[in-house]
């Protein structure tokens, strides 16, 4: 066995970096509730795909980080299971923001651009916050990756949405906004295929240590 395995300190470490985890996760979970509440009728009022977009990416990784609370310790197996989960939301929530932002398109909507630079900037904010506390475990397994993944890509939807803002705003046309919304859902795409990849090696890899064994 590994020296680690023996040692009292590192034991303690692990311990410590476990709980701190859980609290950055419960401090997410609360965060993007909130927002999720704040963008999707921010969304609605003001006509933004891009904006309802990014408060279901906010909904999305709520459920992201309540199910990485309920697998933490567990097996390797049981953490990979539940990536794949994930990663099958992030690709469904590609694919829906996809579809709103054809019928936005189909229907000649022009969005409120003060109400998405507004929404967009508080956003922002909040994702750069969670993203920094979760940038030290960004190298971790594939639920680790997922988490650390989506808090990436919710700074960086926040950034497009500011620029679709300047966008809509500048031209008094929707193109903005339906373009940076169908980059957001490239975004979780690429996103999910990322994590899906990792969480398959893990099992195949789990499954071939037991077969050893």
């Amino acid at each position: 066995m590994g020296a680690n395995c023996c040692n009292p300190a590192s034991s303690r470490a692990t311990t410590r970096l476990s709980k701190r985890y859980r609290k950055i996760l419960w401090a997410a979970l609360v965060v993007n509730l909130g927002m999720f509440g704040v963008e999707i009728i921010a969304g609605i009022r003001a006509d933004s795909v891009s904006l309802l977009a990014d408060s279901l990416d906010f909904l999305g990784d709520a459920a992201n980080y309540g199910i990485s609370l309920a697998v933490l310790g567990m097996s390797l197996t049981l953490r990979a299971r539940a990536s794949l989960f994930k990663a099958l939301c992030m690709l469904v929530f590609g694919v829906g923001v996809l579809i709103a932002a054809i019928w936005h398109l189909l229907s000649g909507q022009v969005p409120d651009a003060p109400t998405m630079g507004l929404v967009g900037s508080l956003a922002l904010l909040a994702n750069v916050g969670v993203a920094a506390l979760l940038y030290a475990y960004r190298e971790g397994d594939s639920n680790m990756r997922s988490v650390w993944l989506c808090s990436r890509n919710d700074a960086l939807g926040n950034i497009a949405v500011l620029l679709a803002a300047l966008g809509v705003f500048g031209t008094g046309s929707a193109w903005p906004d339906l373009l940076v919304a169908s980059l957001m859902a490239g975004l979780a795409v690429t996103a999910s295929y990322q994590v899906m990849r990792h969480a398959r090696q893990e099992l195949a890899e789990e499954a071939e240590a037991k077969a050893v064994t």
